[in-house]
């Protein structure tokens, strides 16, 4: 794994509308206090969350509640974090509610991982990576961010100044189940316990949504970005070849392009072909969510299609 740089981003994230600027804290001064070492950044505090970049790197989170290997990858930088006690601060940003953070920096596929150190901003990864990739990439971080004179540490606010969080309610077995075996990479199991899930309960929303997202993700595992494109170009009429790079692009955060090929395809195929298609829009529609303005868009344009 080759080793990450301050300046290897530099030009591709602007982070310039984003900053306050506030006067910087003096020499010797006591280290910023925080009431949690993970928390959700916008586009209108992002500028708070930059200055504690002078202190501590800051590991920004680029994720969005329809992306599956965001839902994956999330929980393992977090437990890094918690484990680092205060010498890195987490913030996760919602691509789709703060649009400015996501063009600032260009998050073209999610889930990204980027960090600040200085108010640089410094790569980490793209896409759903091991545990000990993160770990392997954490510590290089905090190399980095030593060799850039930031090191150090956040305190944590006392008990008092916040109520602690209510505990999570316990999941259903089943939904353990499935959340157990995603962890360890056996998706088919996942998959047989939220089908199990729903056939006790079928209006079981969390187990529907959890089965469609752990169903994506196994099938994506194993293939090739590029040659999935290859082969798709080659045989356009394809279904296979097609839902391949359209799970692909959903995965990666391209979500107007997944359905955009998946429309033109039911378009161009004979009506008595179309039905699979028709399916995997409608499962992947549901990913998204109906009120979602791209499902919307491209619900209207699929009945347009079918009338």
């Amino acid at each position: 794994m080759s080793e990450i740089s301050p300046a290897a981003l530099r030009g591709a994230v602007d982070l310039s509308s984003l900053r306050n600027r506030p006067t910087p804290p003096a020499e010797g001064a006591p280290a910023p206090g925080v009431v949690d070492l993970v928390v959700d950044a916008t586009d209108e505090t992002f500028g708070q969350i930059l200055e504690l970049s002078r202190t501590v790197p800051v590991v920004v989170d680029l994720w969005a509640e329809w992306c599956g290997p965001c839902k994956q990858l999330s929980p393992i930088i977090e437990k890094v974090t918690r484990e680092l006690g205060g010498r890195v601060l987490l913030a996760k940003v919602d691509v789709d509610a703060n649009p400015q953070l996501a063009q600032s920096f260009r998050a073209q596929s999610i889930p990204m991982v980027v960090a600040l150190i200085a108010g640089q901003p410094v790569p980490m990864f793209t896409g759903a990576v091991p545990e000990q990739q993160v770990r392997d990439v954490f510590a290089q971080l905090l190399q980095v961010a030593a060799q850039n004179g930031v090191t150090g540490t956040l305190s944590v606010a006392e008990a008092g100044a916040e109520p602690a969080p209510a505990a999570e309610p316990e999941l259903p077995p089943l939904h353990a189940e499935a959340f157990a075996a995603i962890e360890v990479g056996d998706y088919a199991a996942a998959i047989k316990a939220y089908e199990k899930a729903l056939a006790e309960n079928p209006r079981d929303e969390d187990a529907l949504a959890g089965l469609g997202q752990v169903r994506l993700l196994d099938r994506v595992q194993g293939l090739d970005l590029q040659s999935a494109r290859a082969a798709a170009a080659e045989a356009p009429l394809d279904v296979q070849a097609q839902f391949d790079v359209a799970d692909l692009d959903l995965a990666g955060g391209h979500v107007d392009d997944a359905f955009g090929r998946l429309l033109d395809l039911f378009a161009q195929l004979p009506s008595d072909q179309r039905a699979p298609v028709r399916e995997r829009l409608v499962e992947l529609f549901g990913l998204i969510g109906a009120e979602d303005p791209r499902v919307v868009s491209a619900r209207n344009r699929l009945s347009s299609l079918l009338f």
